[in-house]
């Protein structure tokens, strides 16, 4: 298919962390767009891998002659997500020659065909469109959820009780929304690929690094939100995710007969942090009040009507340890 050119000046920029193979394939899949996005640039961070990946990612850009196009460099820590994307967007933003848009994209993810032009376009088709994010495939060819609504406290008990009558009672409390063959906007996109107009940071200012993992995009988008900009799925993009590689975290789901991995405490925190910055402290209250007790209430019927357990690892004490209801309103901790 040919694709028109496209001259917006764009800068990719990936984080990598222990995933170099993954970053590389990434990489491979952006040069193979080239002839449509001529005015790329991308930047692979490395938070600190200390396993070899900056010299191996580097060592593959020396060999395959990227080095007019794909610059690693190293953050000297893993300051997270928010961090090392910043690490990046930072000097960028500040250069003679900013990017006009900023494309936010894992290492896990690579680009399938005209994935770049197609959100490039609707960028350009749709002023008010302060970011945007693809489709989502996975190896076995479904569409994985990228758009969702705001987190709210009916929304974390529907969610937590996992209960079909409730989903269809409260339709518009899931988070999640599921893939749509037609474009549509949403309360926050996944930062797995997304896509930031230049004017959302600086009205905004760069992304929360007090967010080491998770939430760090919701808390985002919700101020662009605020800020008048409109959020967007756009399918006729499309990106192949390895899900949860670049994470460590096993994104699974009790549907799907997947086994979830313990959460780390930093997913605690960062959900904390995202209601106790963005709402008020009765808001916070309430949501984590309903959070325990629709995960109480799916117990319950998990026990009573003998379902397997595939919950995270001791999913409630952890859960409780890290609410506001012991942690408080701290958000130093």
């Amino acid at each position: 298919m040919e694709v028109a050119i496209l001259m917006q000046r764009l800068l990719i920029v990936t984080v990598n962390y222990r995933t170099a193979d993954l970053a590389i394939e990434c990489m491979a899949s952006v040069m193979r767009q080239l002839d449509a996005l001529p005015e790329t640039r991308m930047v692979v961070v490395d938070n600190d891998s200390q396993d070899g990946s900056y010299e191996k990612i580097q060592a593959a850009i020396d060999s395959r002659g990227w080095g007019e196009v794909i610059t690693a460099v190293h953050a000297g820590r893993n300051g997270g997500f928010s961090y090392g994307n910043n690490f990046a967007i930072r000097p960028a933003l500040a250069s003679d020659n900013p990017p006009d848009l900023i494309w936010l994209l894992n290492p896990d993810a690579q680009l399938q065909d005209n994935a770049g032009p197609a959100l490039i376009e609707f960028m350009r088709s749709h002023s008010r469109a302060g970011m945007a994010t693809s489709a989502c495939v996975d190896a076995s060819g479904e569409r994985q959820v990228m758009a969702f609504r705001q987190f709210s406290p009916l929304g974390e008990f529907v969610g937590m009780m996992q209960l079909g009558a409730l989903e269809r009672l409260f339709p518009k409390a899931s988070v999640a929304i599921p893939p749509e063959t037609h474009a549509h906007q949403a309360d926050w996109l996944s930062g797995s690929s997304l896509m930031i107009r230049r004017e959302v940071f600086a009205e905004l200012g760069l992304m929360d690094e007090d967010y080491f993992l998770y939430f760090e995009e919701s808390d985002y988008c919700l101020q662009a939100r605020r800020h008048g900009w409109e959020l967007w799925y756009v399918p006729q993009s499309e990106i192949f995710h390895v899900i949860g590689a670049s994470t460590g975290v096993t994104q699974g789901s009790a549907k799907k007969n997947t086994q979830m991995g313990r959460r780390p405490a930093y997913w605690f925190y960062s959900r904390r942090r995202y209601f106790v910055k963005n709402f008020s402290r009765a808001y916070a209250l309430l949501a984590d009040a309903a959070h325990l007790t629709g995960f109480l209430g799916w117990r319950l019927r998990r026990k009573l009507q003998r379902k397997p357990d595939r919950d995270p690892p001791h999913y409630l004490a952890d859960f409780w340890r890290n609410s506001v209801f012991i942690k408080g309103f701290d958000l130093q901790q």
